[in-house]
């Protein structure tokens, strides 16, 4: 051991030269800095080569060790705000951002917006339109159709309209397979958070900053807004290509409709009071059940119906489909209507009478959400009971429903 004396020893001077030992040191001297010696030429030129070029004049900022951004080949996404950083599926080669649990969840993630209680955009997505061309392609039948429904968080609660809805399917006859053709359409956070835990394909429609999750009575604004939102959706969807059947979520599905539609209808709607005749204008349209063809004529009709509520301010689509379904315009585009019959699309209104022949059971003719769910279960309380029937009593026609109970025929006169 060396002991400071007052002067470096010849260890101490080596130690102070560069070597930087601290057991070299007195064990009272005075701690001076570590002065390693220089690196050598080689390691220099080593050293440059790894550290990252300058920043050029105008570059922003970047991170070195974060990953390029990619950009959305969808149409949608042209604005600098739609960069993200994604990763790719390994089965067939789409990106999709990093992290992300989904096999093809291509969802766009804007910088981080500030959260506050009134937020009703959701997921925080940018380009939507790559993600619904996915989810339409892997609910869809081979002649590209799909079924489709909305959903808010009113009717999203358990045992609410959307399991009853959902419930129809599985104790229908020949309905059950069709759920794998359903897309379900969310307004908003927990209805889109419910429906990915009931069902397998859901989208969500963002609102801006609307908000459309409480329950929307009949023909308020935020009713009017969201009925209007939905029609523009749909044309969407018949631009994609895509024909669907649209159904509200108060209609039970009892039999496949499919065979009861007519080959030759552009657009097949169910009626809330139908005269008997499939080509009659005088048929009183109900625009919560349709089967629509994606052809021009459809989507021509889309746009002008949807452009028809500046027409007519103040009425929802189905009072304004009623309107203009005695336009001259419908004949200049070759739109083809056709009324279905409440033999087999019946509702409140005017119920199907045969149980042997009734497809869907509409909750029409009915305001309030707890009078329609009363309705409603006791609807499907009947199905059940009728199901049960020997074959003998089912063909007899004794059958009928005991709605309506809470909900008012008496809509349909006003």
């Amino acid at each position: 051991e060396h002991f400071h004396t007052g002067q470096p020893t010849q260890q101490s001077a080596h130690t102070a030269a560069g070597s930087c030992n601290p057991q070299w040191r007195g064990l009272h001297a005075k701690p001076w800095p570590c002065r390693p010696r220089p690196p050598s030429a080689a390691c220099t030129a080593t050293r440059s080569r790894l550290l990252p070029r300058p920043r050029r004049s105008g570059e922003p900022r970047r991170c070195s060790s974060s990953p390029r951004p990619w950009r959305c080949p969808a149409p949608c996404c042209t604005e600098p705000s739609c960069r993200m950083r994604l990763r790719r599926c390994r089965s067939c080669g789409i990106a999709g951002p990093r992290g992300s649990g989904a096999r093809h969840e291509l969802r766009l993630w804007s910088p981080r917006p500030r959260r506050t209680a009134t937020s009703t955009t959701f997921p925080p997505t940018i380009c939507e339109y790559l993600k619904l061309e996915q989810v339409l392609q892997a609910a869809s039948m081979d002649n590209k159709t799909i079924i489709l429904t909305t959903l808010n968080a009113a009717w999203s609660s358990p045992g609410s309209v959307i399991d009853l809805f959902i419930d129809s399917f599985r104790h229908g006859v020949r309905t059950s397979s069709l759920l794998k053709h359903l897309v379900i359409i969310a307004f908003d956070r927990k209805a889109y958070r419910r429906c990915t835990e009931i069902h397998t394909y859901c989208y969500a429609l963002v609102t801006g900053n609307v908000d459309f999750s409480q329950e929307k009575r009949f023909l308020t604004a935020g009713y009017l807004e969201m009925m209007w939102k939905r029609l523009d959706f749909l044309r969407l969807v018949l631009e994609k290509g895509y024909s669907f059947i649209f159904s509200d979520a108060d209609i039970m599905w009892f039999r496949n409709p499919f065979p009861y539609f007519y080959p030759d209808g552009d657009l097949q709607v169910a009626c809330d009071h139908y005269v008997g005749n499939a080509t009659d204008l005088r048929n009183i349209a109900n625009g919560g059940f349709n089967y629509v063809k994606s052809n021009n004529q459809s989507i021509e009709f889309y746009k002008f119906w949807y452009s028809s509520r500046l027409r007519y301010p103040g009425y929802h689509d189905q009072d304004v489909l009623n309107f203009i379904k005695h336009d001259p315009y419908i004949m200049d585009i070759g739109l083809t209507i056709k009324f279905l019959s409440t033999t087999y699309f019946g509702g409140i209104c005017e119920p199907s009478k045969d149980l042997n022949e009734v497809c869907t059971m509409h909750a029409n003719c009915c305001i309030g959400l707890q009078s329609k769910l009363h309705d409603l279960r006791i609807i499907m309380e009947d199905w059940r009971d009728y199901m049960s029937m020997p074959p003998s009593l089912k063909t007899s026609g004794a059958f009928s429903w005991r709605v309506p109970q809470n909900c008012s025929l008496s809509l349909l006169n006003q």
